[in-house]
């Protein structure tokens, strides 16, 4: 078999910083559980030594980015003993044969054989080995013992005891609940005495194992007698829940319908009109932590509580530290009346379907860029001068692509609310400056001249975000700028706690009269490979994430800010 030489450049990579973890973990899984790279000892082990700095959540975007893939057993059983949100996305579509999942199954966590237990496609040996487990995967507590309505008693530590003849355990290289239970001293003693209808040997002394045990072979012998597949009857629908979240706006909490419809259900993302999910009202005020009313909830499925709901919540603020710690609120069906009235308009990709074009593109982009370079330094041997250059093109077309890919990758982070954002105080004119510079090869192939004016005027945002705002409004008018044709780069005040950058609008645009520049998308510009109404649609929407706009006019392109104003921040105007 034949694999990727890619690996070898992960190889090379610095892993000591979070940011380099994090690359070398998505390009490990991704090319591991694509199979074209070998699940070798240097990769396995690598992934335990980085676990601990790759966020939660990346580990999870590289494990759903494996869908369709059929990843080795042996990156199957790392995943899998990761974080349930991790190993969940690889549990539900693996194929692996009977050995390899026998193999498993013990090193599974109680939820992750959960997962297990929901495919319809595993063997029957597969499925034989997962039921020897029990019912509730010998947990009595937490979400399992929650999930079967099971409360148990606080015990005292029992006296010591006469020893009592233990039942034996059930043959073969698995074994129930029932039977491992039975095996403690505790148990035998608490059945013997519920056999004898003898009462508890000291006052206040309560053995509820027993009761335990018996509610759990009743609840498995109730769910397999259930019928498959059959709509919820009209008495069995749930007309209203309460609920609660927690601070990342996840619901942790349920009353009034079954708890795992709608646990781990979300309200910091909007969904699509084909998921489960709540709409932009709920997402949009868990943004701004504040109260929404009759925002929408979709749940899917057949049970009771499938459906659309309408949901209005309150935030929730601690009272010591004053620090936001979820929702509180209550879910109801919508009237006649208030059910949608036309259907939804066609949805775009998904962000997450953006984010997850942007990995498959940022790897092998990566790839070719290191590999351009090592033969342009002659690392893998001499090469003639003709291959050099050839290799330095190749390297900055890799550069520009990878540059284009990052501007994909932020404009979906910011349609999905998902771009990490921390305001600071940013100087205007030392970055206008700078990113001036970065584009003077530009302007001169253009024979445009770059006019900036001096300006001590200090603006209140993200300092990543702004520095790509400025230098694609940048890029986008010098880029379009014809020979001899000077763009002016001024800045201003614009009323309290804003500031303004603005800039010459360049002849080219005259083409297409005011906004009308948003809607060309095949522009050729020299700036950008995704072309100039791309740059200016994400130099706007990065703008009003930062709490300032974008106004595209006659004569002048102007960014406006919020801006520091004597050390205090400024207040961030509607746009």
């Amino acid at each position: 078999m034949r694999f990727d030489d890619v690996l070898g450049t992960v190889r090379t990579i610095d892993l000591s910083t979070p940011a380099a973890a994090q690359a070398a973990w998505r390009q490990i899984v991704d090319l591991v559980g694509r199979r074209r790279a070998p699940a070798d000892a240097w990769a396995l082990s690598t992934l335990e030594t980085i676990r601990a700095s790759v966020p939660v959540a990346a580990r999870a975007a590289s494990a759903r980015a494996l869908f369709g893939a059929t990843p080795p057993a042996a990156l199957v059983r790392v995943l899998a003993a990761d974080d349930i949100a991790v190993g969940a996305p690889v549990l539900r579509t693996a194929q692996l044969d009977d050995a390899d999942w026998i193999e498993l199954l013990p090193a599974l966590t109680p939820a992750a054989r959960a997962v297990l237990r929901h495919r319809r496609d595993l063997s029957a040996g597969t499925l034989r080995a997962l039921e020897s487990f029990g019912s509730v995967d010998f947990v009595l507590s937490g979400e399992v013992a929650e999930a079967a309505d099971v409360t148990t008693d606080v015990m005292a530590e029992p006296e010591p005891e006469p020893a009592v003849p233990s039942v034996p355990v059930e043959s073969g290289p698995f074994q129930s609940l029932g039977s491992i239970a039975k095996t403690l001293p505790v148990v035998s003693e608490a059945l013997r005495r519920e056999n004898d209808n003898e009462a508890p040997a000291a006052e206040g002394e309560v053995f509820r194992i027993a009761d335990v045990v018996a509610r759990i072979e009743a609840f498995q012998k109730r769910r397999d007698d259930e019928p498959k597949g059959r709509a919820p009857r009209p008495d069995q629908q749930r007309e209203s829940f309460r609920f609660e979240t927690d601070a990342a706006g996840v619901l942790r909490w349920a009353e009034g319908m079954p708890r795992e419809a709608i646990l781990g259900t979300t309200l910091a993302r909007q969904a699509s009109p084909a998921q489960s999910g709540v709409d932009g009202t709920a997402a949009g005020a868990f943004r701004r932590r504040a109260r929404f009313d009759a925002a929408h909830l979709v749940i899917g499925g057949a049970g009771p509580a499938a459906g659309r709901w309408l949901m209005s919540a309150v935030p929730i603020f601690d009272a010591a530290t004053g620090r936001f710690a979820g929702y509180r609120g209550s879910a109801r069906r919508p009237l006649s009346h208030e059910a949608p009235t036309r259907a939804p308009a066609a949805a775009g990709p998904s962000p997450d379907s953006l984010r997850q074009l942007v990995h498959e593109l940022r790897t092998p982009t990566n790839a070719i860029a290191g590999f351009s370079e090592m033969i342009e330094c002659q690392m893998l041997g001499p090469v003639d001068e003709v291959y050099r250059e050839q290799a330095a093109t190749m390297r900055d077309d890799a550069h520009r692509l990878l540059s284009a890919i990052d501007d994909v990758d932020v404009a979906a982070r910011v349609a999905g609310g998902a771009l990490p954002l921390s305001p600071q105080a940013v100087e205007i004119a030392p970055l206008v400056a700078r990113l001036a510079g970065d584009l003077h090869l530009l302007a001169e192939s253009r024979g445009a001249l770059v006019e900036i004016g001096a300006s001590s005027l200090v603006a209140l945002a993200d300092p990543a975000a702004l520095d790509r705002i400025v230098s694609r409004l940048l890029g986008a008018a010098i880029g379009a700028a014809a020979m001899g044709e000077t763009v002016a780069v001024r800045t201003l005040p614009a009323g309290t706690g804003r500031i303004a950058l603005a800039l010459t609008r360049p002849r080219a645009f005259d083409a297409h009269p005011g906004e009308a520049i948003l809607s060309v998308d095949d522009e050729d510009s020299p700036a950008s490979l995704l072309g100039v109404g791309f740059s200016l649609r994400l130099v706007r929407n990065l703008a009003r994430a930062v709490g300032g706009a974008l106004d595209i006019g006659d004569s002048e392109l102007t960014l406006h800010l919020p801006a520091v104003v004597d050390g205090e921040m400024g207040h961030t105007a509607s746009s």
